[in-house]
């Protein structure tokens, strides 16, 4: 989906062929630019598949108007004006309109009920560490942690509860860097007000991290690999108990877009012994994928001899344990992480506790190496 960035004079030359109106021009100007876009459409909106929509209309409305653009700001400053202020119009038009419930099970039940009211939950999509890859200017480990932050799970909730213009600002000054001039002339304001709206939109953030919502992304992956793999080897043996030992005594578990949450071992043991399966998880298997930076598990439901796409789960470590369950109860999401809806479950043989999912075992190594296409 992207490309490495090009020398300046190169983008002129691509510049000028595509204002004389050649689309292959224009496809290799902005290809250097469109994973981030993507990555700054999916912080604005919090869903992935809105992000692709609207990315297809900034590249419609760049291709339209190239013309206008007189080079006074770099290519790039202006590719985020025209994705930043769509953003904000989708944001505008959704508002309006209901978000979609995710089915957690086809059987009747009543989950418990949820015992953390003071967590706020937005609708919301996890996002293949694959994607995140194809990022250019990653590769310091500084650079890294930085990027891992800015589209982890808890952050994107927080920066989702802001009005539109401050998650902008935020986003715009703090996560990419523009000045405040650049992000007056992006958002079509005064740096003034672009300031107003910053020290709002940071006092939100800090406010919820001095709460424990917002903690810091732990820096060993390899540790976080083998808590997530200790809790999906409880999982499959159907061991709730022992599953909830790798959790945080304050662990938090929310589903987005529902507005439950539950906090503590005691109740998301008592979530997932009624919930997901009504409560029987060895019938549920667990596919080890990445995403947001985190580690995460692709849950598939046994039918049979089959099992179908049920959900994904992204799991948050913080000192040794998993501090945090982000669920997705929606089965579309599978092939962003280049898994089939439908695959195949094999009964478990002697010495296993629960059958198994066929060819699809594997812990990727690390971000980046989530199994996904490119896009």
């Amino acid at each position: 989906m992207t490309g490495a960035r090009l020398a300046e004079g190169q983008e002129q030359v691509l510049l000028s062929q595509a204002r004389a109106g050649d689309k292959d021009a224009f496809g290799a100007v902005v290809a250097p630019y469109l994973r981030e876009l993507h990555v700054h459409c999916y912080r604005m909106l919090g869903s992935v598949q809105d992000a692709e929509d609207v990315l297809q209309e900034v590249l419609v409305r760049a291709w339209r108007h190239l013309g206008s653009y007189d080079g006074r700001s770099s290519f790039r400053r202006w590719l985020y004006r025209i994705a930043t202020n769509r953003c904000l119009t989708s944001r505008s038009r959704a508002a309006a309109m209901p978000a979609p419930v995710p089915v957690l099970s086809a059987a009747p039940l009543t989950p418990p009920p949820s015992n953390a009211p003071d967590v706020e939950v937005t609708a919301l999509q996890p996002y293949p560490d694959e994607w995140l890859s194809e990022l250019v200017g990653h590769e310091d480990p500084a650079d890294q942690y930085e990027l891992r932050e800015s589209v982890q799970l808890a952050f994107l909730t927080v920066i989702q509860l802001l009005p539109p213009r401050q998650r902008a600002a935020l986003l715009l000054r703090d996560v990419l860097s523009f000045s405040a001039a650049e992000t007056a002339q992006i958002l079509q304001t005064s740096p003034a007000s672009v300031n107003s709206a910053l020290q709002r939109a940071r006092a939100t953030v800090e406010g919820h991290r001095a709460s424990g919502r917002l903690r810091p992304v732990s820096t060993d992956a390899a540790a976080a690999c083998i808590l997530a793999d200790r809790f999906t080897t409880a999982w499959h043996a159907g061991d709730i108990p022992a599953l909830v030992t790798v959790l945080a005594e304050d662990c938090l578990l929310t589903m987005p877009p529902l507005p439950g949450a539950y906090r503590g071992r005691h109740a998301i043991a008592a979530f997932f012994g009624t919930v997901p399966a009504t409560g029987d998880i060895a019938a549920i298997g667990l596919v080890p994928i990445r995403a947001n930076g985190q580690p995460a598990v692709a849950a598939y439901m046994r039918a049979g001899d089959r099992a179908e796409a049920y959900g994904i789960m992204v799991l948050t470590a913080a000192d040794g344990q998993i501090s945090e369950i982000t669920g997705f109860a929606d089965p579309s999401l599978f092939p962003l992480f280049g898994l089939p809806q439908q695959t195949a479950w094999h009964p478990a043989t002697t010495g296993q506790q629960s059958g198994g999912i066929d060819g699809l075992r594997r812990w990727p190594s690390g971000p980046g190496q989530g199994g996904a296409p490119g896009r």
